[in-house]
């Protein structure tokens, strides 16, 4: 059974933070990289980082010898948590607008809710948590504001958005297989999908878009950064509120990814702050508490 204590909403307040700058250092790295290596290169160095830190604390697999085989979840969830939306997504945002990706992303709570309530043991929908993620939807689309209703011209758009929407069901079926996953090492779940994904992704980005380009010294940084901090650490994090407090509730955070790129966006960049972001913030604030009421209530009514 899930249990969401003060921890997971932390861990999942900061994941929403730390995905929402990842909007920046993606636009940056663009700059000096081709979309599909800058993917690769994401999980390339989430991989080193990740397994040398697996080794360093035993390298072990199982936390429990039961007898049962892990590894078919270990590779669907390499597959779904990074590499496939990864790649889907650099190819579907060349051809639509970022309010169309950022709804699609902003959807994958929407998609869990369904998976876990057949899937997983104690993630059952109740009107609560259906009210909840419906506000906290309608409080991403306040954000997104006009962008929603433009189009990007490109003749692929339709593909794009399709890209987007199936990036959005393969982060749904990978949470769900996390959490169903039998009894495992947090470390080594998080250090061998990375493997697995970083293996697929290097063929993936040398088919479409050739050998790998030499980017000058700020790209690398870049790439060092989202690879160490917004992919190995974010993926940890990821893993450890996914079997602890579930898959529906580690969903939430893509309800607060395009607030915290918006607002990393104005303070870095200097772009412009939508008229209605508080509304949103609300809405979104609102929506999580809801869809995570009965936790709550058990959460203050310990403290």
């Amino acid at each position: 059974m899930p249990e969401v204590t003060l921890k997971s909403w932390i861990m999942v307040l900061t994941l929403g933070c730390v995905w929402g700058a990842s909007f920046l250092g993606i636009e940056v790295a663009l700059r000096g990289i081709t979309p599909f290596w800058l993917a690769e290169a994401r999980l390339f160095f989430a991989a080193l980082l990740l397994t040398g830190v697996w080794w360093a604390l035993g390298g072990r697999i199982n936390a429990a010898d039961d007898g049962r085989n892990r590894w078919p979840y270990l590779v669907v969830v390499g597959l779904f948590s990074s590499v496939v939306p990864f790649f889907l997504l650099s190819w579907g945002q060349t051809h639509v607008t970022s309010a169309t990706a950022g709804v699609s992303m902003a959807g994958v709570p929407l998609l869990v809710m369904p998976l876990a309530h057949f899937f997983s043991v104690g993630e059952r929908v109740t009107p609560m948590k259906l009210l909840g993620l419906v506000i906290g939807f309608c409080g991403v689309l306040v954000l997104l504001g006009d962008g929603l209703m433009q189009s990007s011209g490109s003749a692929m758009e339709g593909w794009g958005r399709l890209a987007c929407l199936s990036a959005a069901g393969c982060y749904a079926i990978s949470s769900v297989t996390t959490r169903n996953c039998p009894p495992i090492d947090p470390y080594a779940m998080s250090a061998v999908v990375m493997i697995i994904a970083a293996g697929v992704g290097l063929p993936m980005a040398w088919a479409v878009e050739g050998p790998p380009p030499l980017p000058d010294h700020q790209t690398i940084l870049v790439l060092c950064g989202l690879g160490l901090v917004q992919t190995a650490g974010a993926n940890l994090l990821r893993i450890l509120v996914i079997r602890s407090a579930g898959s529906t509730f580690m969903s939430l955070t893509n309800y607060q990814v395009p607030f915290w790129s918006m607002v990393f966006g104005a303070l870095v960049l200097g772009e412009a702050l939508p008229a209605g972001l508080f509304v949103a913030l609300g809405l979104i604030l609102t929506g999580m508490a809801l869809s995570q009421w009965s936790h709550l209530k058990r959460l203050f009514g310990k403290a």
